[in-house]
């Protein structure tokens, strides 16, 4: 189970790649300018589990991690093996918890034969594990399937981070591995966490259906159809998501980071690359950055 645990945070990163108006732009890759920045930085919407041959139909964007001399991410992902004995200490169920507590009989075993399916192992080997964990790691399971050309080892993310420590520059994060297993892991009730794990479970075909039109979206390099799919509703959703916890992934996230990003930038240029559906929006970095008085603008 190492490898796929350590999908969790690259599932997060995934989620993140939700978001408004861009005014019309179509691009992955934006210069920051202006505001008392001596030199400019560059912001770039990444999607997790793409391969890395993807950047070279992204205009500019090695030109932009050139001029750059630091590398900015959403975790700082230099510790990978920390990184999960921090996920495993949050990951288990708490004592006298079970899913026979938490779901119907008919769930548990629904959940059991997914499992088994698509894992190789069922509720007696991860049993142990929180709802959510479990969504995430059928989610990164089942978008591998479908798309196993597309996927790859390393996320862009990760390249660019290791990418810069080859060129012994800094790389900072965004937030904390504490912070991205609070808003995964524990942010919601373990019954809530429960009901979208079952609920995902008997509606396959509505993860496969926001898998492909994220595709199409993100491959089209068009910031505008990912901000119509992330306002997307879909009627009669068996899984609706609360407005709450949209905000927790991604709204109350970019108002941190809108709070860091300015000393970042006037520290050092820099290149921050962070999921793509952090970027469009009222509530998305783009706009937070203009209203902050940089001028952004799309790199064609």
């Amino acid at each position: 189970m190492k490898r796929k645990i350590l999908s969790l945070a690259t599932f997060l990163l995934l989620l993140s790649c939700i978001g408004a108006s861009t005014r019309g732009t179509n691009s992955l890759l934006w210069k920051i300018s202006g505001n008392g920045l001596k030199q400019p930085s560059f912001i770039f919407g990444t999607h997790h589990l793409v391969p890395l041959s993807f950047l070279d139909s992204v205009p500019g964007v090695w030109n932009a991690f050139d001029s750059t001399v630091q590398t900015v991410g959403e975790l700082d992902m230099s510790n990978m093996s920390r990184m999960q004995m921090e996920i495993m200490g949050e990951s288990t169920l708490p004592v006298g918890i079970t899913y026979e507590s938490l779901v119907s009989p008919e769930e548990v075993a629904l959940l059991d034969s997914t499992l088994t399916r698509l894992l190789g192992v069922g509720l007696g080997q991860v049993g142990n594990l929180k709802p959510a964990l479990l969504s995430n790691l059928i989610s990164v399971t089942l978008y591998q399937q479908y798309y196993p050309s597309l996927s790859s080892g390393t996320s862009l993310d990760q390249y660019f981070q290791e990418e810069a420590l080859k060129r012994n520059r800094t790389v900072i994060g965004l937030e904390t591995t504490e912070d991205q297993i609070e808003v995964l892991l524990n942010s919601q009730t373990l019954e809530r966490q429960a009901e979208l794990l079952t609920c995902m479970v008997k509606h396959p075909e509505l993860l496969k259906e926001q898998m492909d039109e994220l595709q199409v979206a993100y491959h089209a390099q068009d910031i505008h159809a990912l901000r119509e799919l992330s306002e997307k509703e879909i009627i009669n959703d068996p899984c609706p998501s609360t407005e709450e916890e949209k905000n927790r992934l991604n709204k109350d996230r970019n108002e941190k980071w809108l709070k860091k990003l300015p000393q970042i930038m006037a520290e050092k240029p820099s290149f921050i690359a962070v999921g793509c559906l952090h970027l469009p929006g009222e509530e998305g970095l783009i706009e937070g950055l203009r209203k902050l008085g940089y001028t952004v603008e799309a790199v064609r």
